[in-house]
């Protein structure tokens, strides 16, 4: 039996897999934001996946890991960072447990089960409360030193039209539904004018620009709540800007909408076990 988990801002999920091939329906539970409570309740979440079934091995993603793949070195909750995570994580299991990046871990799930399928190279974004990403080549994470960090490219050095304020702002700045909350004092959701939305695909369409230029993916998946809520950036609009932005290559590669929603960092984890057999 494998053990899954997507360790989240807002939520943690766990699912098990008994023949490496499908997974259970994920049990679910907020994200503690104090990092004993939050090993206790894992503990609780594994305990009630496995029940008594023998576990193999385990593999979850969970933001900003360090170069080592072992603690945080940034998290949403301060009392995760540089905390004994991947050491935690074993002892209370007792078998060996493989820690990525969520964003990754997603990429890697659509890439192998979702809407980046039997494509070679995987250019997978997501855009939500933060901007993340990662290269998937041949159902495989791409190799990096210190992670893939797409939401923090610059756009603009000045940072005037974003919620950067004065400092050079990121795509991250920008199109985030942290940003917007930053900039118009409104969830996402809550917004209906079209040109803010035009303007965010926009912009949008500049940071993929880059993840192209970059990456040379044949298809590009976009995922997150910026991308498949409602109202969301068009994926439409999108690639008309990238029509007319894009120079250097001939053709754009496919764009598409991230199909596994919030199991796709779960479905990740199970393929990357899956290559560890």
């Amino acid at each position: 039996m494998y053990l899954l988990f997507d360790i989240g801002g807002t939520k943690t999920r766990v699912a098990y897999s008994k023949d490496g091939v499908a997974f259970s329906q994920p049990f679910m539970r907020d994200t503690e934001k104090d990092f004993p409570t939050a090993m206790n309740v894992m503990k609780e979440m594994f305990q009630e996946a496995a029940g008594d079934g023998v576990i193999q091995a385990a593999a979850g993603g969970v933001r900003s890991l360090d170069s080592g793949k072992k603690k945080l070195r940034a998290h949403p909750y301060p009392l995760w960072v540089h905390e004994p995570l991947h050491e935690e994580l074993e002892k209370m299991l007792g078998v060996p447990v493989y820690l990525e990046n969520d964003a990754a871990l997603a990429g890697l799930g659509e890439a192998a089960a979702g809407a980046g399928r039997g494509y070679p190279i995987v250019a997978y974004i997501t855009v939500s409360t933060g901007v993340g990403g990662a290269r998937i080549v041949q159902n495989t994470i791409d190799p990096s030193a210190q992670g893939f960090e797409p939401g923090s490219q610059i756009i603009s050095v000045d940072g005037s039209s974003s919620a950067a304020g004065s400092k050079p702002a990121s795509l991250e700045n920008h199109v985030s539904g942290t940003a917007f909350l930053q900039k118009f004092g409104k969830q996402p959701h809550e917004i209906s004018d079209p040109k803010v939305w035009e303007e965010a695909a926009r912009v949008l369409a500049f940071g993929l620009h880059n993840t192209i230029v970059h990456w040379s993916p044949d298809v590009l998946v976009l995922g997150g709540s910026m991308i498949t809520g409602d109202p969301a950036i068009s994926i439409d609009r999108i690639r008309e800007h990238l029509k007319n932005i894009l120079a250097i290559f001939p053709d754009l590669p496919e764009i598409k909408k991230a199909e596994l929603g919030d199991t796709a960092g779960l479905y990740g984890a199970l393929a990357f076990l899956n290559a560890k057999k």
